[in-house]
């Protein structure tokens, strides 16, 4: 017999699906490991940077907790109504569900620094007449580098596992053709290589082209059993954006400022043969970071698992 606890839940868990949609699967708290990968000015000669000289690139192993709390309400956006001849025309109110979130990452190599917190908000916003829009999902976050970012997207679900894309890091160096000529950056900056990646992603084949590779060795022992992947897509681009403080964007400096952001999270549902079901969330993100006139990218990736 199920007990009225038990189907309570069950109808909460059900409500909490419906009003948040793809980003139902999110909520809970995630820990696990992945791989950063960084270009940044090197102006500094003071530790840790190596300068003087344009850029560096760092990298890191790191340890990362990730935690998604309902709202737990509905967020009331007022829509606008106008009236012509008795015809009411506009857009009615709408309600947003989402969760909070909070991204802790530190290095996974003793004595484990501290390296990004961002706290902010996943938002599942519903169809639209004004602006004629169909059901988006948006995250919105705050770094303490003095940068706060809106992503907005699309959230989908198929059966079995998901599809890494390949990212070229090098490949997504490029000058700005606004800032020419580049007189103080090295020759062949575009083909630079990275220095060895810590251990254990500088053992993967082809990694600093391709940082994502990192999420294929981690899924390779569950991959066959995945029955599920609810993958969430968010970009800045085109109807998102990023605000930096005045330090990052002024006309004046080459300091690095956050121009824009990709992210793509997979919630895996993995149905083992023997065992109990678990969920992994898995992502990957690439930061654009503008300086020297030239985009350089940071790109993270991280397998979390459901605790």
């Amino acid at each position: 017999m199920v007990s009225v606890a038990h189907f309570r839940a069950g109808q909460a868990l059900s409500a909490q699906a419906n009003t948040l949609g793809f980003l139902a699967p999110l909520a809970g708290n995630w820990t696990g490991t992945g791989f950063n990968m960084m270009f940044l000015p090197d102006f500094d000669n003071r530790l840790p940077s190596t300068g003087p000289k344009a850029f560096r690139i760092l990298m890191n192993a790191t340890r990362e907790t990730l935690e998604f709390t309902p709202i737990g309400a509905p967020v009331p956006n007022r829509g606008s109504q106008v009236t012509i001849d008795d015809n009411k025309q506009g857009q009615l109110d709408i309600d947003i569900y989402g969760l909070r979130y909070l991204q802790s990452i530190s290095d996974a190599n003793p004595p484990h620094d501290p390296l990004h917190m961002e706290p902010g908000f996943w938002l599942n916003v519903p169809a639209t007449t004004i602006p004629a829009a169909g059901p988006t999902i948006v995250r919105q976050g705050a770094i303490p580098h003095g940068s706060t970012v809106q992503l907005q997207g699309q959230g989908s679900r198929a059966p079995g596992r998901p599809t890494f894309p390949v990212l070229h890091s090098n490949g997504l160096v490029k000058p700005d053709p606004t800032h020419q000529p580049l007189v103080h950056i090295p020759l062949g900056y575009l083909s630079a290589l990275p220095p060895p990646a810590p251990v254990p992603y500088d053992k993967i084949p082809g990694v600093f082209d391709n940082p994502n590779l990192v999420l294929e060795a981690d899924m390779a022992t569950f991959a066959a059993e995945i029955a599920e992947t609810t993958t969430l897509h968010v970009s800045t681009d085109p109807a998102g954006g990023v605000v930096n403080i005045p330090f990052l964007a002024n006309s004046v400096s080459n300091n690095a400022k956050t121009r824009k952001v990709d992210a793509t999270f997979w919630i895996e549902h993995v149905v083992p043969a023997a065992g109990r079901p678990f969920d992994v969330l898995q992502y990957s993100q690439t930061v654009i970071l503008s300086f020297e006139g030239i985009d350089w990218p940071h790109t993270t990736v991280a397998t979390l698992f459901r605790q």
